[in-house]
């Protein structure tokens, strides 16, 4: 074997499982239940020294991987009215400090810092409830996920894998979190196409042991779907890399109108067909690098701008051979960057600022890739997977009412007083007028309730 890991579990983690908690409605997921009972007694078989959890309900940050430092945590149901089911779980202190390391020798933004509230979260103490009734010698190390790309996920999976090989630690890996929120009308958060699509899809990978297929899941998508697990099972899907897996799907329901899916996979022989990442950046980086040869002027521009100022730190003169208009016309233009499906920056001028479109594009394509207050500045390591998309902006003409909107058409202002906010037409996961202004309005920090003065504008986008 490649590694240390014994097997991985996907599991979720509905408070309700627990009968203290559920007091009568967990008889409504009985077949997750008898799945969970098994995952638990195949962990007891396997006696891991220690057992590593991710799970979305433990500290996330935007642009780092929370691993829970110390040497142990308490925990309860107490927030779920069931104070009684408690934990205390001591920490594998040295995995804890060699997947650190390993992180920081691989530049991967990961590890102990950021302690906010050292309580363990119900996303881990789910899975603990089951697996304490039947299996104790373990320690634990506890992990978050972030709003880091996919791709880094998959990396820090691969990175804890190294780290049990290293010290030589057998762990099993459980990766915590539930399927789509969103798979019933009378579900808490009602109901979107994508939720059973999502179920769907996910099963079906996981059943199959594709986990490559993890990395194709439009983020857009897995919002619509309102999932919850995701990343977290894509950082399993790291653990095992170049390893055949033998995967079983033990269930899934979705009564509640929340998905509850629970797989096994154990890790069998090294085959070298199974380091997906590694696969999906070369298809990745073979798709970028013919954009580039297909991109228009505006984008080769706004490209060579950032790759020119990043690794060079040099502002490039206005090449010749441009089309005239960008020589001659103004505009308020914005430049968006995306890396491995993520917005890295976007930064824009809703009417000119330059003297002309060429010099506007190349001001908001350095601010757009390093002044971007989102995000920290993009690093030259990040500039083959930049993917880039420019907006010519026409000139904005007030509106009366959000019924002259068109989301895919027109992009819209938001003022009030000396507050302004905008945002593009047609972008991934704003569907409705509605929320297109709602989206101005945090951008702006303005009220959701306040009233505002509508403005409309009409882009050009060049990819």
């Amino acid at each position: 074997m490649k590694n240390n890991i014994l097997a991985a579990f996907m599991v979720p983690h509905p408070p309700m499982i627990i009968p203290q908690v559920g007091r009568g409605s967990e008889k409504q997921i009985e077949t997750t239940i008898r799945a969970y009972e098994q995952v638990a007694e195949e962990i007891a078989s396997l006696k891991p020294e220690t057992i590593i959890i991710s799970s979305p309900h433990s500290i996330m940050y935007a642009d780092y991987f929370h691993i829970s430092p110390g040497g142990s945590a308490k925990g309860s149901f107490a927030d779920f009215r069931a104070k009684d089911v408690a934990f205390c779980e001591t920490y594998d202190r040295e995995l804890v400090d060699l997947i650190a390391a390993l992180a920081e020798e691989e530049d991967l933004p990961a590890g102990t810092l950021g302690e906010e509230d050292p309580r363990l979260d119900h996303g881990t103490m789910v899975p603990l409830y089951f697996i304490r009734k039947k299996y104790n010698d373990f320690k634990l190390v506890r992990l978050g996920l972030s709003g880091l790309p996919l791709t880094d996920h998959y990396r820090l999976g691969q990175i804890i894998g190294k780290a049990c090989q290293q010290a030589g630690r057998k762990a099993v890996f459980v990766a915590s979190g539930d399927l789509s929120h969103k798979l019933q009308d009378y579900g808490p958060y009602g109901f979107a196409p994508e939720g059973p699509e999502y179920d769907r899809r996910i099963m079906d990978v996981c059943s199959r042991g594709a986990f490559g297929e993890l990395l194709d899941f439009e983020e857009a998508f897995c919002d619509k779907a309102a999932e919850c697990g995701h990343r977290s099972f894509v950082i399993m899907a790291g653990c095992l890399d170049g390893l055949d897996v033998r995967s079983t799907a033990l269930s899934h329901e979705d009564v509640t109108g929340v998905g509850y899916g629970i797989c096994s996979f154990y890790p069998e022989n090294e085959n070298e067909d199974r380091h997906f990442l590694t696969r999906y950046l070369k298809v990745q980086e073979d798709r970028i690098e013919k954009e580039k040869e297909k991109a228009d002027p505006y984008v080769r521009l706004a490209r060579e701008t950032v790759e020119s100022y990043i690794r060079k730190n040099r502002i490039p003169d206005i090449p010749e051979g441009l089309p005239e208009e960008m020589y001659k016309d103004k505009a308020g233009t914005f430049v968006s960057i995306h890396e491995h499906g993520r917005l890295r920056g976007c930064i824009g001028t809703i009417l000119p600022t330059r003297d002309n479109i060429a010099e506007e594009i190349i001001a908001n394509a350095i601010s757009a890739s390093t002044r971007d207050p989102r995000f920290e500045p993009i690093g030259p390591q990040e500039l083959r997977w930049l993917e880039i998309s420019v907006d010519v902006l026409g000139q904005p003409e007030e509106i009366p009412s959000p019924d002259y909107l068109d989301v895919k058409k027109y992009g819209v202002i938001v003022s009030r007083g000396g507050k302004r906010g905008l945002l593009l037409p047609d972008l991934d996961g704003v569907d409705t007028v509605e929320d297109q202004i709602a989206i101005a309005k945090r951008k702006a920090v303005i009220s959701a309730r306040a009233e505002v003065k509508l403005e409309r504008f009409e882009v050009i986008r060049h990819h």
